[in-house]
């Protein structure tokens, strides 16, 4: 699909972070008193921004997570993304194509400023990724599956959404995509397929988004 720009989500797309970020969640969750495994946590919050966390745990529970939840989280994911995160096996291949055939692209994340930047760098993506390039739920207060980020990353680039493609793997954002009017490709490396549906393409590798870029 020829297209004016290109929205990568972060987590799961550039940077094969949700294995460890979920896992980490689980055991978080699970030591404060709210028993959730990897498959919960993937299934129930993957694509979430953190707000969407608190929510769901004070509806599920009627109990608020600690002020301190979001710092004790992100510390203790930074550190291990330091250790362990690596980049979507062929990312970088995708981004080079669009760089040489002059497609504007950028990253829309549920993630904070500080983690996308901190995954950048442990994994080299940050080379391709300037501040002008990155944008937050932070940016906009609603998170996937809301439009709100994908709309800003768009009218920050100066693109049109029709003229937009988004890569995602997470169902809350390609319902984001849709509700934005954009055009998305599902990931799904780790999500089944059926959970993307809506999405207008399905790829199961970068070498095959890299085709679909054609």
């Amino acid at each position: 699909m020829r297209c004016d720009l290109v929205i990568f989500d972060n987590d799961g797309v550039l940077v094969d972070s949700e294995p460890i970020s979920n896992r980490l969640l689980a055991a978080l969750l699970t030591e404060l008193g709210h028993p959730t495994s990897y498959e919960d946590s993937i299934r129930d919050y993957m694509g979430s921004a953190m707000h969407r966390i608190h929510d769901l745990v004070l509806e599920r529970t009627g109990q608020r997570l600690p002020d301190d939840f979001d710092d004790v989280f992100h510390a203790r994911v930074f550190a291990a993304f330091e250790r362990e995160l690596q980049p979507v096996p062929g990312v970088s291949g995708v981004l080079e194509k669009l760089a040489a055939d002059g497609v504007p692209y950028c990253v829309a994340s549920s993630g904070s400023h500080a983690r996308i930047r901190v995954g950048h760098r442990t994994t080299g993506l940050d080379r391709w990724f300037g501040d002008e390039r990155i944008f937050s739920s932070e940016d906009v207060g609603r998170g996937k599956p809301a439009p709100d980020l994908f709309l800003h990353a768009a009218e920050r680039m100066g693109v049109a959404p029709e003229r937009c493609l988004v890569v995602e793997d997470s169902p809350l954002g390609v319902q984001a995509a849709v509700a934005a009017g954009m055009a998305v490709y599902g990931f799904t490396a780790m999500t089944p397929p059926a959970k993307l549906a809506a999405a207008d393409e399905l790829f199961a590798t970068m070498g095959e988004l890299a085709d679909l870029l054609i």
